[in-house]
């Protein structure tokens, strides 16, 4: 905690790059929010990006993302909604094109999705955000008190801003699967806390002549083993996933492992030092015993 001030600073230019990054850039929405086709090209050689996307351009698309995935052989192109061409039909002339200029172009993976859809996707998700957020903070204030709620949810925010603030400054492919991470990252960053706070909650009980700080460092410190072995042990599997999931999973465990990263140090460093801040006290938590009417009185046979 004596270090609190410095962290919280750092975390706030974070947060406010973040934020700046996603009004001016914005996310790069992949077309389970936007609609589209996605379409997945395998060649038996290196592909040549420059000439799929000449070829694209010659059709009438410009500037489609066309990148590889796995290895150079692989490659993935996302192209947006026509009006009056089915999704169907779309990626049946691509692919005759890319067979034209490359006989070994096989067209591996296709899918569709409309913009209605899209954006009725993009629109749920946000109430999803909205109401997640919301359930945390309520459950905290039932469980602790409004101090930890309140100390929950900003430092739960930090990290999905953060997380957002990352696929917008490198404008990586923000899907479906993306935002389920995030929501994922919500609940297993909200756990880090309560585990945090509860330690925090059993100091107050026992530690009874200890400053709030030294309450609160205490916490942290007997809390550090299980948060190495439960976030090394995650973090392990979301690495796995990232380096050999493929494209599908890809972004999926980026953002998770950005998110894992993120949720301990908010945890510690954010949620902590705002309790502290908003003035949490024993009397918060310790309630002083309810003297029973008559308890003082002698006892009669």
């Amino acid at each position: 905690m004596r270090h609190a001030l410095v962290f919280n600073v750092i975390s706030l230019v974070t947060f406010v790059l973040a934020v700046f990054l996603l009004a001016t850039r914005g996310l790069n929405l992949g077309v389970d929010f936007t609609g589209g086709t996605v379409m997945e090209v395998n060649y038996d050689h290196p592909a040549d990006l420059q000439q799929i996307r000449k070829t694209l351009t010659e059709l009438g698309y410009y500037e489609v993302p066309v990148q590889n995935f796995g290895n150079a052989m692989d490659v993935i192109i996302r192209l947006p909604a026509k009006q009056n061409q089915a999704g169907s039909s779309l990626s049946a002339t691509v692919g005759s094109a890319l067979r034209a200029i490359d006989p070994g172009a096989e067209v591996r993976r296709v899918e569709f999705v409309g913009p209605q859809v899209g954006q009725e996707l993009l629109d749920n998700g946000g109430l999803a955000l909205v109401f997640v957020s919301i359930g945390i903070v309520i459950y905290l204030w039932m469980r602790f008190e409004w101090k930890f709620g309140v100390a929950a949810i900003i430092a739960n925010l930090h990290d999905v801003v953060i997380i957002l603030g990352f696929f917008s400054f490198f404008q990586w492919d923000f899907s479906l699967s993306v935002l389920a991470a995030v929501l994922a990252i919500l609940g297993y960053s909200v756990n880090e806390s309560v585990v945090v706070f509860d330690r925090v909650r059993e100091n107050f009980h026992k530690m009874r002549e200890t400053s709030v700080p030294k309450i609160i460092d205490n916490a942290i410190t007997r809390t550090m083993s299980r948060t190495i072995i439960t976030h090394g042990s995650t973090q392990l599997a979301v690495l796995s996933m990232l380096f050999f999931g493929g494209e599908t999973l890809h972004n999926f465990a980026l953002a998770l492992t950005i998110g894992i990263l993120f949720g301990i140090y908010s945890s510690v460093l954010v949620a902590s030092p705002i309790v502290m801040w908003l003035g949490v006290s024993r009397s918060d938590l310790v309630k002083p015993p309810v003297k029973k009417e008559g308890a003082d009185l002698p006892y009669r046979s």
